[in-house]
């Protein structure tokens, strides 16, 4: 998943950002809320980690206006208020969750999991086109019964495509949405990390038809 982290305290975002991407997600960061707010109109992001305390615009007030611009990206929302009416004020400023600090790694990164967008045909995190799987927990790419090792950033790849199959992704969306927001991209890394992926989940099954399709002129397709 890509994740926006909107968090004034360094540390904690720095830390956040680091488990987060060990878990083979991309994560960006922005340390006041004024940035945060104008990331996450800009990009695109599977989830958003919100803090309620934040300079220049506080997290309460960033989740009310992406609502109110029609964005409905989740919201895992942070806070040292732990009392009940600060909780229920954040839900009903259209937060998805909250959570209270200080918190486990460990609580957080479920939250993110159960956040995460899945496709309808999807059950769990584990995603399916053809005979080929994408367990997002385990980390494990099968086709049919044979395990396929990835690097992080083609198993980030692979679970995009996976997550939108039979859709039609340019190179711009796939690099929004696989890579930081401010990663120095050449033009043809795409299309080099498409190569990676084909040559380990298409072209060692000569026998069966390839997933990974190009729509000359628009991008890539899996399905």
């Amino acid at each position: 998943m890509k994740i926006l982290i909107i968090e004034d305290e360094h540390k904690i975002a720095n830390l956040l950002k680091q488990g987060l991407e060990q878990e083979r997600n991309v994560a960006d960061v922005a340390y006041d809320g004024t940035t945060g707010y104008d990331l996450a109109l800009e990009e695109e992001y599977d989830l958003i980690i919100l803090d309620r305390l934040l300079p220049g615009m506080d997290g309460l007030m960033i989740c009310k206006n992406l609502r109110e611009k029609g964005n409905n990206t989740p919201v895992l929302m942070l806070t040292a208020k732990g009392r009940i009416e600060d909780r229920v004020e954040g839900l009903n400023g259209g937060a998805d969750d909250y959570l209270t600090k200080p918190f486990a790694f460990e609580e957080l990164l479920a939250r993110v999991k159960a956040l995460g967008r899945r496709p309808k045909d999807s059950v769990g995190n584990v995603f399916h086109v053809d005979d080929l799987s994408l367990d997002a927990d385990s980390f494990e790419v099968k086709r049919g019964k044979k395990l396929i090792p990835l690097s992080s950033k083609e198993f980030a790849l692979l679970e995009y495509l996976m997550r939108n199959k039979n859709k039609t992704l340019t190179k711009d969306q796939i690099i929004n949405h696989v890579w930081n927001y401010d990663a120095d991209i050449l033009p043809n890394t795409v299309e080099v990390f498409i190569g990676y992926l084909r040559s380990k989940i298409d072209r060692p099954f000569g026998g069966k038809k390839p997933l990974i399709n190009t729509v000359r002129g628009f991008g890539y397709r899996i399905g």
